[in-house]
């Protein structure tokens, strides 16, 4: 864990997707993805397995860039801390085993240490032949692995100066909102708050959370968030500040690869963005797809259609230069879309990163401007990213981009510089 002397005086607070990057919580994928097979990958919300050794080199070099760059907090840390307090572990542990329907585990593991206990939450439990009952053996384990908790940003979102605990669409993810709840309310002692809690059928995940500015979020609208936690977020932000926008864009809810809004769209500077063409040009997979501004004044709520989502920027005053995820070649365009082309995250204005395997965005990236950094470069010191700027830094990747998700939905940024004055 990278903590600076006064680490828990961190004040979460993050008003954009640019501003300079003060802190951010990753987790390194832990021995919880090794524990899926071809048999229950799909309901773990993956379409392979992954090779954990090449998992571990590969994010070294992600994990390393933001060592260098910023202060980083690791969960699995984080998460043995808080559970030293024994009431923040009996509720842990109360919880856990009510989510995976185990409370005949509950006094085995509250006799566990904080650091083994926060290993199983996370690793999972193994079923035990003899001692168990029968019913988990053929799962393997009773308390689930979480196999996808390395991707920090789904479960969890900093929105201003809290931070926002998404309703999940999956069961095999609603642990993980239970550990980033704990950590953020004990370690950090920051608000959290939920959407499902004021509306059962409201549902958010932080991939399709984008704060634009201080009063405006960009939000996706698809198979993981829908309009009633859309609605949610525009209503509680509107009776706060008075004044409130929200621009929602229509995902397909197949394949995949389209899950979120930073699938599709990530912000590069207060001038760029990332973005997948045909949601600009509404074609293809696109055609038909709506996006929508949500404007609240002082209570009264309207709707305006714009006819892509940069239009609807543009209107706010924010006006962004697209490069196009995969180039201009249509082909290329949907090959590295798949594998999480246009999902970058910005560490700082015009300084990001994401894959390099990706290389005709990469190359769209280069040809914009930014000087084409290896990750595995600045993290031996080779390179000082802090000379340039504008650059991305490219690490190198094939095992990670198969889980799913690319370098915005591994981080969860937890303060940020202000971006706009």
């Amino acid at each position: 864990m990278i903590l600076a002397p006064d680490a828990k005086k961190v004040n979460v607070n993050v008003t954009s997707e640019i501003g300079r990057l003060r802190g951010v919580l990753l987790h390194r994928p832990g021995v919880e993805i090794e524990r899926m097979t071809p048999e229950n990958a799909a309901h773990a919300l993956y379409s392979d397995i992954l090779n954990k050794n090449i998992v571990d080199q590969e994010y070294a070099n992600f994990c390393g860039v933001f060592e260098k760059f910023t202060q980083v907090y690791y969960v699995k840390d984080l998460l043995a801390e808080v559970l030293a307090d024994d009431q923040v572990k009996a509720f842990m542990v109360k919880e856990s085993c009510r989510i995976d329907g185990c409370d005949f585990l509950a006094d085995e593991l509250m006799a566990m240490e904080a650091k083994q206990l926060a290993d199983v939450l996370i690793e999972g439990f193994e079923y035990r032949k003899g001692k168990d009952p029968e019913r988990y053996e053929a799962e393997r384990y009773i308390l689930k692995p979480l196999y996808n908790l390395f991707f920090t940003r789904d479960a969890s979102s900093t929105v201003y100066d809290r931070v926002l605990i998404n309703s999940m669409s999956f069961e095999v993810r609603r642990r993980e909102i239970l550990i980033y709840k704990t950590i953020f309310e004990n370690y950090f002692g920051c608000e959290t708050f939920n959407a499902e809690a004021n509306d059962p059928e409201a549902r958010t995940e932080g991939g399709d959370v984008q704060i634009a500015r201080h009063d405006l979020l960009c939000v996706g609208n698809g198979i993981r968030t829908n309009k009633h936690g859309i609605e949610f977020l525009a209503k509680k932000f509107a009776a706060e500040k008075g004044k409130f926008q929200i621009l929602y864009q229509e995902l397909p809810h197949e394949p995949e690869s389209f899950i979120h809004l930073d699938m599709v769209f990530t912000f590069l500077s207060h001038r760029q963005c990332m973005i997948y063409e045909p949601m600009l040009r509404k074609t293809g997979i696109f055609a038909g797809k709506h996006t929508t501004m949500i404007e609240i004044d002082n209570g009264k709520m309207s709707y305006r259609e714009y006819d892509n989502i940069l239009d609807g920027l543009k209107s706010t005053g924010i006006d962004l230069e697209p490069v196009f995820c995969g180039g201009s070649d249509p082909w290329n365009q949907q090959r590295e879309q798949w594998h999480s082309g246009s999902n970058f995250f910005c560490m700082a204005p015009g300084k990001i990163i994401g894959y390099h395997r990706n290389s005709h965005t990469i190359e769209a990236l280069d040809k914009a401007g930014f000087a084409v950094l290896p990750a595995e470069d600045i993290v031996s010191g080779k390179i000082d990213m802090n000379q340039y700027e504008k650059f991305v830094a490219a690490f190198k990747a094939c095992e990670l981009p198969r889980g799913g998700g690319g370098a915005r939905c591994m981080t969860m940024p937890i303060l940020r510089d202000e971006a706009w004055k």
